[in-house]
């Protein structure tokens, strides 16, 4: 034993002996108390009495100890340690009087021995809950002498009277500031409704927050329910947004204890709760085999998707992880960060670039990787309508690259993030991530090929770059405008660690060729979503913080699908977030969609013709082939044969046809 363990093991040995002689001699006053009580009718002169009053003391430290009592820090704990001493020391009492009792001749009254143990309870009491007597006195004197008040308390309504709204009120009923009063719980089940929770009263329900803070003058409002659904937190902001009090949220207990997340006990509401939350578990029914024990890569690894699939795959025990990106900084605060939190996973950092042919060639040779994450893409709309060739090379010409590597290299499951702007595109992003997705299932029809392929579609995620919430923030920050680009505007949001969580466990569903979408939830209007975060911020929308629409921009749709429901059939499922989206006809010959593909490599874009036209190859739900010509598909005739494709697929963006040569892959 080192000298540490000595020196704890002592200062603990010297609390318990201290408390132990304190609570004695507060037990032999009480009882001497007790006698003066009762006066000259009972006199002590008996040595069985002495003796009896000596035992009850002795095992009263005893009782106590087992207890637990002398292993509280009094100073933290609630009124609820105030039932611990209680239940010993009536344990006490019932095992005195068992003794007297038993004495032939009853050394003590049984008065004596109850009114002594009552009035010990007190000095026992007092004791430990000494310095909040002391603080609550200190105030009252200075109030009445000298005219010193404290300063108010934040008045605090908790909303959820479950195990993390009594944590909260425990909380902030003990902090050493003693800025807070918890004035009262608001909970929907009517069970509780007037009942306490740590002595403070339920008072009704969500629909009388309204009320219940006007009268009595509360000043912040604590959301403390988790795994709530969106529409009924957003209903819970509603009732509070017309209110005066501050609207603030309790993280949950268990981001608390992750070591990754350094959560305060309070903090804003952000955008992400407006759609709900829900733990981030593994699904019993989806066998996770498939990705434990492997070798992973992952591309585009400092990104959103790609350094949250960074943090949650450890979680797996990979044999080894593959970070992939090109993005030196990101990658390196990656690095920083996985270090940190996970010192003995087996991660390798990998600065390459998806369309570099050799560097990736490289990476499968040394590492053969199991499975493969394709995170890596271009993503946003304005600036690909600007550069469509940038798309064609990175978006789907690294896609083609991974996914054929994959192949060679015998990759057990591939993986592509997609996006629901891929679903009748209307943006050259879109376009580009809907032939990769053709790309994937191509991959999958090949010749002996081994790699189960997969698609993986979702819409936006909050806080990623790009995302409408930080630019959001940023502008309210500023004072506003707010900019959007229509009134109508709405999309699909889901946030960054659910979504992860469900491509990992899609990966483990696949079969190869299918797609598999994220259930997104509700459609969010973007309006409602800035009006909101202006109000959470306790400013007003259009007076405090402008709101201009810009008009929508190029490739931007005003309400996004997140699948074709005439090209695309859906079903349910094991896992109850993620649905299976199988192609109601085979859409193309495969070789023909990678002759078309190497063509748009080899040439890109005719600047001369708009870009979505010429990649829109096959892409809309009413046509099953559709051949682009000098204006683009054939509108008048947009279901063609697969004969007559075979002769007319082969066009350039120009209408003229392509030589075989040319369409073949670069």
């Amino acid at each position: 034993m080192n000298n540490n363990n000595l020196s704890t093991t002592y200062r603990h040995a010297r609390h318990i002996l201290l408390s132990a002689i304190t609570d004695i001699i507060i037990l032999l006053v009480s009882f001497m108390a007790a006698f003066s009580v009762r006066g000259v009718m009972t006199p002590l002169e008996s040595a069985d009495g002495v003796r009896l009053i000596l035992f009850s003391a002795g095992m009263t430290v005893g009782i106590f100890y087992s207890f637990g009592i002398y292993k509280n820090l009094w100073a933290r704990t609630s009124g609820h340690g105030i039932t611990l001493i209680i239940n010993a020391v009536a344990t006490s009492t019932i095992f005195t009087m068992i003794v007297n009792t038993a004495v032939r001749q009853q050394p003590l009254p049984y008065s004596i021995i109850l009114i002594g143990n009552v009035l010990a309870l007190g000095g026992f009491i007092a004791v430990r809950y000494r310095s909040r007597m002391i603080s609550g006195l200190s105030w009252r004197w200075q109030a009445i002498w000298n005219r010193k008040f404290p300063k108010p308390k934040t008045r605090v309504l908790i909303i959820g009277a479950g195990q993390s709204g009594s944590e909260l009120a425990v909380q902030l009923k003990h902090r050493s500031d003693k800025k807070y009063h918890v004035v009262g719980f608001v909970d929907d089940d009517p069970e509780k409704l007037g009942m306490y929770v740590e002595g403070c009263q339920i008072l009704g329900g969500r629909q009388m927050i309204g009320r219940l803070v006007e009268l009595h003058n509360i000043d912040l409002v604590a959301v403390a329910i988790h795994n709530i659904p969106g529409p009924d937190f957003r209903d819970i902001l509603t009732q509070c947004e017309s209110t005066k009090a501050l609207i603030k949220v309790i993280p949950d207990t268990r981001a608390l204890l992750n070591v990754r997340q350094n959560a305060g006990l309070l903090r804003d509401v952000q955008p992400e709760d407006l759609l709900g939350r829900s733990l981030i578990t593994h699904h019993e029914d989806v066998d996770l085999s498939p990705v434990t024990n492997k070798v992973i890569l992952v591309t585009g690894a400092a990104g959103s998707i790609g350094s949250e699939l960074a943090r949650q795959l450890p979680n797996y025990r990979p044999l080894k992880l593959i970070l992939l990106d090109c993005n030196e900084s990101g990658l390196y605060d990656l690095s920083i960060e996985l270090k940190s939190h996970f010192p003995q996973a087996q991660l390798a950092y990998t600065l390459a670039n998806i369309t570099d042919q050799d560097a990736l060639e490289a990476i499968f040779e040394k590492y053969h990787p199991q499975v493969v994450f394709h995170a890596a893409a271009y993503k946003h709309v304005p600036m690909l309508e600007e550069h469509p060739n940038e798309a064609i090379r990175v978006n789907i010409g690294g896609t083609r690259k991974l996914a054929e590597l994959s192949r060679k290299y015998e990759v057990e499951r591939f993986v592509l993030i997609s996006t629901d702007k891929a679903v009748n595109p209307s943006s050259v992003m879109g376009a580009s991530k809907r032939i990769c997705e053709l790309l994937i299932r191509a991959q999958s029809q090949q010749p002996e090929n081994k790699t189960l392929y997969t698609s993986v579609r979702f819409g936006n995620v909050l806080g990623s770059r790009g995302s409408v919430v930080p630019t959001f923030n940023y502008q309210i920050s500023q004072g506003g405008p707010i900019t959007i680009t229509d009134k109508e505007m709405s999309r699909y949001f889901m946030t960054i660690p659910e979504a992860v969580n469900l491509v990992i466990h899609a990966a483990c569903l696949t079969n190869g060729k299918e797609i598999f979408l994220l259930k997104m939830g509700e459609e969010v209007r973007i309006l409602d979503l800035a009006e909101r975060m202006i109000r959470l911020r306790g400013l007003r929308p259009y007076q405090d913080i402008e709101i201009h629409f810009t008009g929508t921009r190029p490739g931007e749709k005003l309400h996004e699908q997140l699948y074709d429901g005439a090209a695309e059939s859906a079903t349910e499922t094991v896992h109850p977030g993620i649905i299976q989206l199988n192609a109601a006809n085979e859409l193309m010959d495969s070789n023909l969609l990678l002759q078309w593909v190497g063509y748009l490599q080899k040439n890109g874009i005719d600047s001369k013709q708009a870009p979505l036209r010429q990649l829109l190859w096959n892409m809309t739900s009413s046509e099953k082939y559709a051949i682009l010509g000098e204006d683009g598909p054939d509108e008048k005739n947009p279901v063609k044969t697969e004969a007559a494709l075979k002769t007319s697929v082969t066009y350039s963006a120009n209408g003229s046809k392509m030589p075989q040569s040319a369409a073949g892959s670069d």
